[in-house]
């Protein structure tokens, strides 16, 4: 819900550019290198030209040039919140990145995908938003049904991303979940007979959209009925041999928990054998022992010899943190410092702390400046530029807090202490 920063994809792709596109378009470094210095959360005005000279790429046949105008536009949009220079052109855009997904190489699909995720992100909720999602969603699962798998991580991230933020109801976002689902647990696709055998990388990138997606299902649709097949196979997922898969199912069961979608309400009278009520609810007990069993297994495997260490502690944390929240009921925990000012962000529960960590991955290096800047971020985890507590104020207010206890502790005793002598004192009297 990754942490850490990573390099994007459209870094490296610049670098493999064709030296014959210099011609038509500046390198990416060059391009970003136009653009004037500007605070974390002052929006980009003054560069609208160097801006339209990559839109205007995108219109060019050559797909190196196209590539090359994508790599550029992803460094934009990452590097600041363009809200006011895409208001306008919002349509245009999603159109052109549509066209480099339908026609593009592998590499402009990757760049595109990312893009058309980075434009609904800063657009944010509304018409503009829907519409980018009902355009490009297409697209995204004809990908998804095909067999190039090196284009299906950034495809999956922009179809949870565009549905996350466009869908305007759940019966949306159930297409989205319902594609990538096909992706987790391909034998309850459509071609049965022809069973996909989707990479590691693959599958974890799809656990992990699909988890962030369902951060967003409403209470009152949730049926433990529905969750039976992805309980069963989330569990199965806990024994794959690669730890990244093993991880995001990992937290998508403790988002199940969270969720209560494996809770089953039984009325007195469901008590038989044969009702499928009762029946549901012994499945989902049982479930619900065999995944906690797996859990704390996964929070204690050895790395003795032979063991593959790799991200073994952050498996053992992960698993370990799902395990005090089944047991215990501690919800996981996480601040980030967001500004210069030491303003931060506090996560506190599994919903929270997947879509954190999805929205952090995705930005990347640009994370802090849409958390600065962008008012989704800001909706979704419920703060504000101006809002947002910083560090000293956090200590005032503890100190603030401390002080008012020690205050009150020391007038609840000098009270206690008054009622004594004023009862001693009518004691002597009597």
């Amino acid at each position: 819900m990754g942490k850490g920063s990573k390099k994007n994809k459209g870094s490296r792709a610049g670098d493999q550019l064709d030296s014959s596109d210099t011609d038509s378009i500046s390198s990416s470094s060059t391009v970003m290198s136009d653009f004037a210095p500007v605070s974390a959360t002052e929006q980009v005005t003054s560069n609208d030209f160097v801006l339209d000279k990559l839109i205007d790429a995108l219109y060019e046949k050559r797909g190196s040039t196209r590539e090359n105008a994508l790599v550029g536009l992803v460094d934009a949009f990452e590097s600041f919140v363009l809200l006011p220079f895409i208001e306008n052109k919002c349509a245009t855009l999603s159109q052109l990145f549509i066209n480099s997904i339908k026609k593009g190489s592998a590499k402009e699909t990757i760049l595109a995908s990312r893009a058309i995720g980075l434009l609904s992100l800063t657009i944010g909720g509304g018409s503009s938003s829907h519409e980018i999602m009902e355009e490009s969603l297409p697209e995204l699962c004809r990908i998804l049904a095909g067999s190039d798998q090196s284009k299906m991580p950034a495809v999956l991230d922009c179809l949870a991303l565009v549905t996350f933020v466009g869908a305007n109801d759940l019966d949306e976002t159930k297409v989205a979940l319902k594609a990538i689902w096909e992706v987790i647990h391909p034998k309850s696709g459509s071609n049965v007979g022809t069973v996909k055998k989707y990479r590691p990388p693959v599958v974890a990138a799809a656990i992990t959209a699909w988890s962030f997606l369902l951060t967003t299902i409403s209470t009152w649709r949730r049926n433990p009925e529905n969750w039976k097949e992805h309980i069963m196979h989330l569990s199965t997922l806990l024994e794959a041999d690669d730890r990244a898969v093993r991880m995001a199912a990992g937290e998508a069961i403790a988002l199940f928990f969270e969720l209560k979608l494996l809770d089953v309400r039984l009325a007195e009278e469901s008590t038989a054998e044969k009702d499928p009520k009762y029946q549901l609810f012994i499945y989902m007990q049982g479930m619900k022992a065999k995944v906690t069993a797996q859990i704390d297994t996964l929070a204690g495997e050895a790395g003795g010899k032979g063991a593959d260490k790799k991200n073994l502690n952050d498996q053992r944390e992960l698993f370990q943190k799902i395990w005090d929240y089944i047991k215990d009921g501690w919800s996981p925990e996480e601040t980030v410092k967001i500004s210069s000012k030491l303003g931060i962000l506090r996560v506190s529960s599994w919903m929270e702390l997947i879509q954190l960590n999805f929205l952090r991955r995705f930005l990347g290096r640009g994370f802090l400046k849409h958390a600065q800047g962008n008012s989704l971020l800001h909706e979704i985890f419920n703060f504000g530029v101006d809002k947002t507590e910083n560090l000293s104020n956090i200590a005032k207010k503890i100190y603030r807090s401390e002080e008012e206890k020690e205050r009150a502790l020391r007038l609840n005793k000098d009270r206690k202490i008054a009622q004594a002598k004023k009862q001693s004192i009518l004691i002597e009297q009597v």
